[in-house]
């Protein structure tokens, strides 16, 4: 490989930062030529900023893998990386052809080369070349340097995607567009999810909609809605947050959002004389785009473990508005220590949700205090749990405060 060509680097996930692999593949791939790396996906975020990568590594929007590709092969990269460490080798492998076919084979990229880097560090860490290039000498000494085994993409297919090998093949010998593979049964659409265990949390865009009961996993849904999940329990209550999708093009993830064990890193965070409180009522908001609020108040017990976990690191406190309905979706969360939560008797944190949003926020997503009317930060979240308090005791609902 010259070392005056451009390399494009999808992080994605946070173990690959976690793991401190993001930050050797960068500097290894660094030595070939200029690296613009930017993440894909919406968990890797908190990572690269415990991590202090944010300079190295671009969190300012969040798109999908296939849209970050997709910005870099518009910026002229001679060569896309994605680079991930799944849970296993399945769901890494399986991740890595979604990823492929939703940006390359779609649009009917030939090029460039798009390789991708799994597990490093793992006994069966891969490095696999997706489409047609000419970096094999790259390929073998990136495999040399990480310890990786070369796996071959059709092998793959064979073994998790083998309905799709003849769209395969037909995209990297044809110069003319494929037809896309759609599974759809009359009016439904059918997606199998790959590497699941039993007793794993199902999320479709961030929202739990269910949980595993074996290692085949299917959803279902119909006329944009999920209405099955077969191979597990669906959570009615979740697929009523998570509203309509094109279960095709949903973000699918089982497990837990982040599994390692790390010290967060706080930034600070100045409260300036109007002090803005926000409302997030949905997990499947970007939680990032509150990180210049003051305080949130957030509705729903997974929504409010994600947001808490997040926000510590900008220092914002939460109000969290639970029932006790919680998934474990983070392994050990974060909690800013001005944080509340009050939990509600089961079944009415969307029903106080709402009240809060009219009466409290007057239908609006944010509103503001003046910060010295109230002498210091402590005495305005109090003023203002009393107030949702008081929301809650006109409505007869039992609940206490932690």
């Amino acid at each position: 490989m010259k070392k005056d060509l451009n390399i494009g680097i999808v992080v994605h996930g946070p173990k690959i930062v976690d793991s401190n692999f993001a930050t050797k593949i960068i500097d290894f791939l660094s030595e070939f030529g200029e690296v613009e790396a930017i993440l894909g996906g919406t968990m890797g975020r908190t990572a690269v900023i415990d991590a202090s990568l944010e300079r190295i590594i671009d969190i300012g929007h969040r798109r999908l893998p296939s849209e970050s590709i997709t910005i870099l092969k518009k910026s002229g990269m001679d060569s896309i990386f994605l680079i991930n460490y799944g849970k296993s080798e399945t769901t890494g492998h399986s991740f890595g052809f979604k990823v492929f076919n939703n940006s390359f084979i779609k649009n009917n990229w030939k090029n460039p080369p798009f390789i991708q880097i799994e597990r490093p560090g793992e006994d069966n860490g891969t490095i696999i070349p997706w489409n047609k290039n000419n970096l094999k000498d790259v390929v073998k000494k990136i495999a040399k340097h990480l310890n990786l085994n070369v796996a071959n993409p059709k092998s793959i297919l064979k073994k998790h995607f083998p309905q799709y090998l003849g769209q395969y093949n037909n995209y990297l010998n044809s110069d003319f567009p494929v037809e896309v593979v759609n599974t759809v049964n009359q009016d439904k659409v059918y997606r199998t999810i790959k590497g699941v265990l039993p007793n794993e949390n199902v999320f479709v865009n961030g929202v739990v909609v269910g949980k595993s009961t074996s290692k085949d996993l299917t959803l279902v849904a119909k006329e944009g809605y999920i209405v099955d999940v077969i191979g597990g329990e669906i959570k009615e209550h979740g697929v009523e947050k998570l509203s309509k999708i094109d279960l095709n093009t949903a973000i699918v993830k089982t497990g837990l959002l982040r599994t390692s064990k790390v010290k967060p890193r706080v930034l600070n965070h100045d409260h300036a004389d109007l002090f803005k409180v926000s409302l997030l009522n949905h997990v499947t908001e970007d939680v990032y785009s509150f990180k210049d609020c003051d305080l949130v108040v957030t509705v729903g017990d997974d929504t409010s473990l994600v947001s808490s976990d997040i926000l510590y690191r900008f220092n914002i406190p939460i109000i969290g508005i639970t029932d006790g309905d919680l998934d474990k979706v983070v392994e050990s969360p974060f909690k800013n220590k001005k944080s509340r939560i009050i939990e509600l008797e089961s079944g009415f944190d969307d029903v106080v949700g709402e009240l809060v949003f009219k009466k409290l926020f007057r239908s609006k997503n944010s509103i503001s205090y003046d910060l010295k009317d109230f002498n210091n930060v402590d005495n305005l979240i109090d003023t203002i749990q009393n107030e949702i308090i008081q929301i809650i005791k006109e409505k007869d609902i039992k609940f206490i405060v932690h």
